[in-house]
């Protein structure tokens, strides 16, 4: 590959994406482009453009965004359409901004006229993968530059050293170990590595900073009411609110009788196993309510056919695929599942768990004529249900009486 003439790089102002910046100046001499993303990870975002200016970088090649409405509303709400759980548990929160991210590197780069992208994830994870299928899937044309591919700062100790070397500020708690690593965004947080690498040990509970511990919890439960329509979540309580807005105050009433928290052991695309801490709070309970709405306005078939295709689905967004002919093909099929996933459903928030306690819709298939053990005054004809058993048990029938004979 030709050195790039001109980078851009997803920058979060840390000490590792710092220390990438100058390296790609250094080992390439190149131009760097910086992009940081708010995505709801909670963090004053203005330090990063003022450590970039710090470091170099033209005022006019710094880009710091707001693409919380954006990640909520064409990224997390599809997936949640879907109740993606990867690997029967994760609400995948670090694998759906990647998508969005990549987009916005790759979409910069054609505006600032940069011939390549740059990210800090390392080669041992997900990450790398995700960024890179992304930037490939929309520009195949893209160089992909991942510094802890080819560098040879290998250890903390050398980070540090050319840190200090080139005199990029480090803070004092990074002289030492860190105690787990963190990525966050307005879906979840993840912590990982070091006090969460022995999976034998019960994560302290410093390391959980979205929800308190689910025994410190209110005594009291706390009900919550969300409305969908067409399989997306329009108000809380009855009040009209931004896709963002309502994740963001899913999060607050989760994190404050916390619910979300999860302890989990994944199988990596990259073939390892990895422990992680998440938290997702607001994430949990949409779920949650989505799956209650889908109770009564989703028809039997339509609904057990999205629960056989969800586990592919979320492997696909897990493993990086999001912008795959795979990936829409399912979207456009559970976008047409959900034309009717429209009312409200009533939870109950209560020492980390989340119950949907009620759910009605003007588009519900339920019906109380049915299923009452009441006179259903001609609704049902119970005696149709004996022709409808015997065809089912015909063939379990003739299955029997073979084995009876070959006996």
């Amino acid at each position: 590959m030709s050195a790039p003439k001109k980078v851009v790089l997803a920058y979060s102002g840390g000490l590792d994406t710092s220390i990438i910046l100058k390296w790609l100046q250094t080992e390439y001499g190149c131009e760097v482009v910086t992009f940081t993303a708010d995505l709801g990870q909670g963090e004053e975002l203005e330090p990063a453009r003022e450590k970039a200016v710090m470091l170099g970088i033209d005022p006019r090649n710094i880009y710091i965004e707001d693409v919380r409405e954006e990640f909520v509303r064409d990224f997390v709400f599809p997936m949640f359409r879907a109740n993606a759980l990867y690997e029967g548990l994760y609400l995948l929160g670090t694998s759906i901004a990647r998508p969005l991210i990549s987009k916005r590197l790759v979409e910069i780069a054609a505006e600032t006229g940069a011939d390549a992208v740059s990210h800090g994830a390392t080669g041992k994870g997900n990450d790398q993968v995700r960024f890179e299928l992304a930037a490939y899937a929309l520009n195949p044309d893209i160089k992909v530059i991942a510094p802890w591919r080819e560098w040879d700062l290998s250890s903390r100790t050398k980070l540090l050293d050319f840190a200090e070397k080139n005199q990029i500020p480090i803070a004092k708690d990074k002289r030492g170990e860190a105690p787990f690593s963190v990525d966050a965004n307005l879906l979840h947080t993840s912590s990982e590595g070091k006090v969460l690498e022995d999976p034998a040990q019960e994560a302290p509970d410093y390391v959980y900073q979205r929800t308190v511990h689910p025994e410190d919890a209110p005594d009291t439960p706390e009900m919550v009411e969300i409305t969908f329509e067409k399989g997306d979540a329009v108000a809380i309580n009855g009040e009209a609110m931004s896709p963002a807005t309502i994740l963001t105050k899913l999060n607050e009433l989760g994190g404050k009788h916390g619910v979300g928290r999860l302890d989990l052991v994944e199988g990596r695309f990259v073939g390892m196993k990895s422990r992680g801490i998440y938290e997702t709070p607001g994430g949990t309970i949409l779920l949650e309510a989505h799956r209650g709405i889908e109770q009564i306005t989703l028809d039997r078939g339509a609904a057990h056919l999205k629960d056989e295709l969800m586990p592919r689905y979320a492997e696909l967004i897990y493993n990086g695929f999001w912008y795959s002919p795979e990936r829409e093909m399912l979207q456009a099929a559970i976008d047409h599942s959900q034309a009717h996933v429209t009312g409200t459903v009533r939870l109950k928030l209560y020492k980390g768990s989340v119950r949907t306690v009620g759910r009605w819709s003007e588009h519900s298939l339920y019906s109380e004529a049915h299923v009452t053990f009441e006179d259903d005054a001609g609704a049902y004809d119970q005696k149709d249900a004996a022709g409808f058993i015997q065809l089912n048990a015909l063939r379990l029938k003739l299955l029997a009486a073979r084995d009876r004979r070959l006996k």
